[in-house]
């Protein structure tokens, strides 16, 4: 396996920094950052000195965003609405919210962002399928609509103003897999963070598209076209697989054991 590149940023920004992911990566990617300025519209423990810069910032504001991006080398954007939702909050948050991100990262002159997609984005494959980077889209809900949108913006802004992404279709990446789809999607915290610094450092990415999992027995996806990066995830699910398969089984039917995407496919609607 090909080392992580040890190029040290200045500043880099990370958004959604109040939510679960978010958290995590504040503490994992401060080495390799002079400073990491941190955002999201969510309350957040304080700067930890010099090192850390807090923004509160809904991403929905076109000029807070502007101002949020000013200064910075690299943007990892994990900000949003993680969940289904009903369509307005995700428009806001997951469509505008990362439209005003990639235009101020052109005004800005950012070149590199690694983009938090989605598994979601092609939902509606089924598990006994096996698909690369190269399958159309299936999003399975309206939170899959939004990141698929944001892996065509990122498209867009490499083609037209050179700026490159990765984005991460990720899995499920928590402390440990929780259900029997989770054997196969579960990404460690540990890979996601080698993931990341793999898709910051790695030159020449254009718009790269990576399935975020862990070297999990049971697998769906093929990055055959992100080999580029060097991703080898090292951990895996195994370790939970006894404590999961004691859990009562699912109906064969049931979304969980039928498609990629989970019960995303059933989530909604919500105004009826």
């Amino acid at each position: 396996m090909s080392e992580v590149s040890s190029s040290r940023f200045h500043r880099l920004l990370l958004t959604g920094a109040a939510g679960g992911l978010g958290k995590e990566l504040r503490q994992r990617l401060k080495p390799h950052a002079e400073i990491l300025r941190l955002s999201d519209i969510a309350p957040m423990d304080a700067a930890q000195g010099s090192a850390e810069e807090v923004v509160t910032c809904d991403l929905a504001d076109k000029a807070g965003v502007h101002a949020l991006v000013d200064g910075v080398d690299a943007i990892l954007h994990f900000g949003g609405i993680s969940t289904e939702h009903a369509f307005e909050p995700i428009l806001e948050a997951n469509i505008r919210g990362t439209f005003n991100l990639y235009e101020a990262a052109r005004r800005h002159g950012v070149k590199r962002i690694v983009f938090a997609s989605s598994n979601h984005v092609i939902g509606f494959y089924r598990q006994d399928q096996r698909i690369d980077a190269s399958v159309p889209q299936r999003p399975d809900s309206y939170y899959g609509l939004s990141k698929a949108f944001g892996e065509d913006l990122a498209t867009f802004y490499f083609d037209r103003y050179g700026i490159e992404t990765v984005s991460i279709r990720i899995g499920s990446s928590f402390p440990e897999a929780q259900n029997r789809r989770m054997l196969a999607t579960w990404l460690s915290y540990e890979d996601l963070t080698d993931l990341i610094l793999r898709s910051l450092t790695t030159p020449d990415v254009g718009h790269t598209i990576v399935y975020g999992a862990s070297d999990n027995r049971d697998s769906w996806w093929d990055n055959r076209l992100a080999a580029h990066l060097g991703f080898q995830p090292k951990d895996n699910s195994e370790q939970f697989r006894a404590k999961v398969e004691a859990q009562p089984m699912p109906a064969a039917d049931d979304p969980s054991m039928v498609y990629q995407g989970g019960a995303f496919v059933a989530t909604g609607p919500f105004d009826d």
